[in-house]
């Protein structure tokens, strides 16, 4: 971004898309602008303390960016297993440093930027916002975001209003149990959820399996098996490697299973991907439909499958930042 350009008297929010792997940051302005961008990783903290130093500092550069921290009003997070009510992370399975603990992150951002206002959401959820503000939700009021990075995520939308349930938790359907027969470990402690089988770490677990258990050639055997990713996969899988095509297949075949499942409660217009596995195409989406439309009740088949149109974290940084232009104008 041309600092130049940067308009330094109007006001703006911080928007965080706090994922398992990266924590993306977003400088907003009113009209969804993004003015300014900067990204850490998200692990290898011991602790939330650790990681809260570490974000403002990487923050402070962009906040001068935009005049300084007097110009910033208030700061959105959407963070796994975020709760919207108490401004907390709870006993995230795929964040170190909230494996088993309740942070209070919120506060703690707050404290650590002068005291500007803070919410925090579920990731899922900043993104659905993101989608209905500024994506391909715009104009529903009935949907339904899936988020495949290194968990998976969604955001219920019902009547135009995120669902968040009596707890703040609602939606949860990544921790869905898919498979209740030798179910596979997932990081949350049970077994044979949804999200140990359609994430991006998943795929890679599935890729690793069939490697150790099979024969059949692949080029996924050039790789160190704890060097695969879903994107390794993606990439044979487009090269025309069998087993990656198939471990694409059933992943897509799972998660149709599911979202057939999930139709039932809330009747959404359209299911809306989006993570970094959305890249798999077809590879993914085509068994994902076929799925969907062999398991689901015939009541709900009439429903759209769409990719998210916002790139790269966009969709969940504008999301979050969302969040906070609600709390600094309330």
């Amino acid at each position: 971004m041309d600092n130049l350009t940067t308009p330094l008297s109007q006001p703006y929010v911080i928007g965080l898309d706090l994922g398992g792997t990266n924590s993306v940051f977003g400088i907003v302005d009113a009209h969804g602008t993004i003015h300014a961008s900067t990204t850490i990783k998200t692990g290898g903290f011991l602790s939330a303390t650790d990681y809260v130093s570490a974000c403002v500092e990487a923050l402070m550069p962009i906040i001068n960016q935009v005049g300084g921290i007097t110009n910033i009003k208030a700061m959105g997070i959407g963070a796994p297993n975020g709760n919207y009510y108490r401004g907390t992370i709870e006993t995230a399975p795929n964040l170190p440093w909230a494996h088993d603990i309740v942070v209070p992150l919120a506060d703690m951002f707050s404290k650590a930027l002068g005291g500007i206002p803070v919410a925090l959401t579920n990731d899922a959820n900043a993104a659905a916002i993101g989608e209905m503000t500024y994506g391909v939700a715009r104009g529903m009021k009935d949907f339904i975001v899936i988020t495949l990075g290194t968990g998976v995520g969604s955001g219920i939308v019902t009547g135009g209003k995120l669902l968040y349930g009596s707890n703040g938790f609602a939606g949860e359907l990544g921790h869905v149990t898919i498979r209740r027969t030798n179910g596979r470990l997932c990081g949350c402690g049970r077994k044979g959820c949804l999200e140990a089988y359609c994430s991006a770490t998943g795929v890679a677990r599935t890729a690793r399996e069939l490697l150790a258990t099979t024969t059949e050639p692949s080029l996924l055997r050039n790789i160190r098996p704890e060097d695969i990713t879903s994107l390794e996969v993606s990439i044979a899988a487009t090269q025309g490697d069998a087993l990656s095509r198939r471990i694409y297949q059933e992943t897509g075949t799972m998660l149709g299973e599911a979202c057939a499942d999930f139709a039932a409660f809330s009747a959404p217009e359209a299911f809306i991907f989006f993570g970094g596995m959305t890249k798999a195409g077809d590879l993914l989406m085509q068994p994902l439909k076929e799925s969907y439309r062999r398991h689901v009740f015939p009541i709900y088949r009439d429903v759209q499958f769409l990719i998210s149109s916002l790139d790269g974290s966009n969709a969940a940084v504008l999301g979050a930042s969302a969040v906070g232009w609600e709390i600094h104008t309330h």
